[in-house]
């Protein structure tokens, strides 16, 4: 995306470009404030990441400072950016992330800043937007996986649960269950019950099949229950999530006596070469951001709506994360098919 953004702005408009590495924390220190020319973007195509760093946590509005005493704190910092955005005589901002960075993004909008946002995020939950880019590869890598996982539990006749990442929406664990062959699919969703789950455990063990894959997304719960933490949220900062996989194996193993194994994918699924769906989403968002720039139509988010790549407004797309519909086509036809979601 930046290699699009870049390319387009140079030898179509003829503009000068800069990257603020750590996303918005590049604006706190000079050194971090990088010019971006042909030559810087060269070769970045089939990279993963991003050349220019980021940050989850670094929200200028209310940024976490730990006090004397331990205490995190919020300071607002945003006029630090407006001050160096004004300094620099930045035209505009485009700026690429999810949820929370797009967010932070619309506030600098509505305090004066010119903002055009692009979505990037594996996790497909950003509204207005029919995929973000990044989510194609995160799903090749997670569906490889799962391929992966059936030979050794088909030989060893046992459970192994694939815990996925999506944070609150379950759309990586949806669609690489359903790519990869699963039997169970737990999702946040679709709040699951452990009983259910083994009734379908078991029932394959009764057809001969005495194994079987379980994917589950890491904010999956059971009914009554809440996600898993395994850092809970601090002022300013968001909770981490992680080991429902565990929690689940461990309840399958002690209700069904089948030997049962936990592969949590983590931070794999965030890396490795772009797919091509990606490479060419990122490119067609890149240069439909810097169109929306040279038309001065701030404000704007770059999304695909039925193939089409659209401006849509930021607000309207941060105005609540896009979840699995329990109801909705992917489920039904996952449902068809012979597939648990321990409801």
């Amino acid at each position: 995306m930046i290699r699009s953004v870049v390319k387009a702005a140079i030898l179509r408009h003829g503009w000068e470009i800069w990257g603020s590495e750590d996303s918005f924390d590049g604006f706190f220190k000079p050194e971090k404030m990088v010019p971006l020319t042909l030559d810087s973007v060269r070769g970045i195509l089939p990279r993963g990441g991003t050349i220019l760093g980021t940050t989850s946590q670094g929200n200028p509005f209310r940024y976490p400072v730990r006090n004397a005493k331990g205490k995190i704190e919020s300071q607002d910092y945003s006029q630090k950016v407006i001050d160096k955005a004004r300094t620099m005589n930045l035209d505009g901002l485009i700026v690429i992330g999810g949820d929370g960075t797009l967010s932070i993004a619309y506030e600098f909008f509505q305090a004066g800043l010119p903002v055009i946002g692009v979505p990037k995020t594996i996790d497909k939950d950003l509204l207005a937007t029919e995929i973000t880019f990044g989510f194609d590869t995160a799903l090749h890598t997670a569906t490889d996986a799962i391929d992966k996982i059936h030979t050794t539990a088909e030989s060893h006749d046992r459970v192994m649960v694939v815990e996925l990442m999506g944070r609150n929406a379950g759309w990586i664990a949806l669609e690489a269950g359903i790519s990869g062959g699963a039997d169970v699919i737990l999702i946040p969703e679709i709040p699951f019950d452990i009983e259910k789950v083994c009734e379908k455990i078991q029932q394959r063990a009764r057809n001969g099949r005495r194994f079987s894959i379980v994917v589950v997304a890491e904010a999956a719960a059971s009914s009554g229950g809440t996600p898993l933490y395994r850092q809970r949220a601090e002022e300013n900062l968001s909770g981490k999530l992680g080991g429902v996989g565990f929690v689940v194996g461990e309840m399958i193993q002690e209700r069904t006596g089948v030997d049962t194994r936990v592969l949590v994918l983590g931070h794999l699924q965030r890396g490795g070469s772009p797919s091509p769906f990606d490479r060419l989403l990122g490119t067609r968002f890149g240069v439909a951001a810097v169109e929306l720039a040279s038309q001065e139509r701030f404000g704007q988010m770059v999304a695909l709506k039925c193939g089409k790549v659209e401006a849509v407004p930021i607000k309207d797309a941060i105005a609540r994360q896009r979840l699995v519909d329990p109801e909705g086509e992917y489920v039904h036809a996952a449902k068809a098919i012979g597939i648990s979601f321990g409801d």
